[in-house]
């Protein structure tokens, strides 16, 4: 039987349905009142477009939370997986319009770098894989309760150049530190600080969980206009110009 807003003890709004598909690791959650209710990850090296929805669905009749109760939809808007992104946030629209929900989107790299609670004023760097013997990268600075904040501007970089940008101790995360950990153990010696490796994937529930802190500051997405953030430009731009 489904629950309503009014029979849901101790929920109280927003609930907030979270797609992250950045990463091979694709996973979907639903989250309010600053927890998670239920989260469904799967890695595969199928597209996410033949898993997505059925997640999707899965987590909505487990947990038994009607449509009309879900308030926004929180989508990870990259950078990372150029395929992965078009359909996360193809699916995060179509059903933000459909419910006539709100549209939230949080970055892939500020969700990873919140999976890492720190005190203290500690580098936070988390590292995607971005191909090409390049990496997507930002240094995040923690150094209270509030999610870690962007130091400057996300890159997509060589590894080795990366490591020359970095003078003090800093902890790595993300399947790019793992892809390159050789590199960066050799480069950055002992201010090298590696993340258990139960968070290298970005998850569903913290881009939900950051996605709250948008919604009490209205910070909403246009269905219409959203898109990815790629960084880099795509194949198709580099062939066409597009």
């Amino acid at each position: 039987m489904a629950h309503t807003d009014k029979d849901i003890q101790g929920l109280h709004k927003p609930v907030i349905l979270a797609l992250e598909t950045a990463t091979m690791c694709g996973s979907v959650a639903l989250v309010a009142e600053n927890r998670c209710l239920a989260e469904f990850s799967l890695q595969t090296g199928e597209t996410h477009s033949r898993r997505l929805l059925a997640g999707v669905d899965w987590l909505m009749q487990e947990t038994g939370i009607d449509w009309s109760i879900i308030d926004a939809v929180a989508v990870s808007l990259g950078p990372g997986s150029f395929t992965g992104l078009r359909i996360g946030l193809a699916t995060a629209k179509g059903i933000a319009m459909a419910g006539n929900a709100n549209l939230i989107g949080v970055g892939t790299l500020d969700g990873l770098a919140a999976q890492f609670c720190a005190t203290g004023e500690i580098l936070i760097c988390p590292v995607l894989d971005a191909r090409k013997k390049e990496v997507y990268a930002g240094f995040y600075r923690s150094d209270s309760q509030d999610s870690p904040r962007l130091l400057g501007e996300h890159m997509v970089i060589s590894p080795g150049v990366l490591c020359e940008r970095i003078d003090e101790p800093v902890v790595l995360l993300g399947d790019g530190a793992a892809v390159y950990e050789d590199l960066f153990r050799e480069k950055l010696a002992g201010l090298l600080k590696m993340a258990p490796a139960n968070i290298y994937f970005p998850r569903a529930a913290t881009i939900g969980l950051l996605a709250l802190d948008k919604w009490r500051q209205n910070e909403f997405l246009d269905p219409a206009a959203a898109g990815p953030i790629y960084i880099r430009p795509s194949e198709a731009e580099l062939l066409f110009g597009k």
